[in-house]
């Protein structure tokens, strides 16, 4: 059975789900449960609405290519790795 009470984590999970509308109805239900006692995750998900909003309305915003995420892949993870070292 699954547990009404949720974590933070899967709380901001199922927001960011919700925002591409494929999170299912129980998943809902223990997000707003959760919303109700859990300030940091109504900000979050406030945020979340925002940003959605912004980017729905602005016309000028065009999606990554793949090529274009491969190169932003490769340079950040090559920066990463000079920074473990």
């Amino acid at each position: 059975m699954n547990k009404i009470i949720i974590p933070c984590e899967e709380a901001n999970h199922v927001c960011d789900k919700s925002q591409y509308k494929e999170s299912t109805l129980w998943e809902k239900i223990k997000l707003n449960i959760h919303l109700l006692y859990c300030s940091a995750c109504r900000n979050y998900t406030k945020n979340n609405v925002k940003l959605t909003k912004i980017i729905n309305g602005n016309k000028k915003v065009e999606p990554i290519t793949a090529n274009d995420k491969e190169k932003l892949k490769s340079a950040f993870e090559k920066e990463l790795a000079k920074h473990q070292q």
